[in-house]
């Protein structure tokens, strides 16, 4: 036997596990514990899906690509690698996007169902709402009672 032999035979003697190659793979046996017996995972919530809310819940919110992706830092093709499912997003991506679009990460996920909270699917519309808000407090005090003068005198809609 030669020196390197006897080492690992000794070595093998001391710890009381088998090395991978000196082991055969076996089966468990039919009606083994749950433990034993390998189970196919579920997960609840399909990637496709995840996907496919992110794209909507940013179009609800009146964002392109461009913006929510330089809200993150990130460059639009990936935002839309993203949004079609071509890449997997990691935990802290979905909480990224999730403070960014203002829902929770469980409204992203599709663990919970999504709160409408009202906002219009308009984005010109949108867009403007965001540019009144930057108008001084005075401006944009006289453009709402300008558009209080005006939804008062315009005809509302019949409703049957």
């Amino acid at each position: 036997m030669a020196h390197s032999d006897v080492v690992l035979f000794y070595m093998l003697s001391l710890y009381p596990f088998k090395p991978f190659l000196m082991t055969t793979p076996t089966l468990p046996p039919k009606g083994a514990s749950l433990l034993a017996q390998r189970r196919k995972f579920i997960a609840p919530v399909d990637d496709r899906a995840i996907s496919r809310r992110l794209g909507e819940v940013r179009r609800n919110r009146g964002l392109t690509q461009v913006e929510l992706a330089a809200k993150l830092g990130l460059n639009q093709p990936l935002v839309s690698q993203y949004e079609r499912g071509d890449i997997r997003m990691h935990a802290s991506l979905v909480a990224a996007f999730a403070k960014a679009l203002r829902v929770s990460s469980d409204e992203l996920l599709g663990l919970q169902p999504s709160k409408e909270n009202g906002l219009s699917k308009d984005r010109r519309f949108l867009r403007r709402l965001e540019k009144i808000e930057t108008l001084s407090r005075r401006d944009r005090q006289a453009l709402l009672r300008t558009i209080d003068r005006f939804l008062g005198g315009a005809r509302q809609p019949k409703t049957d």
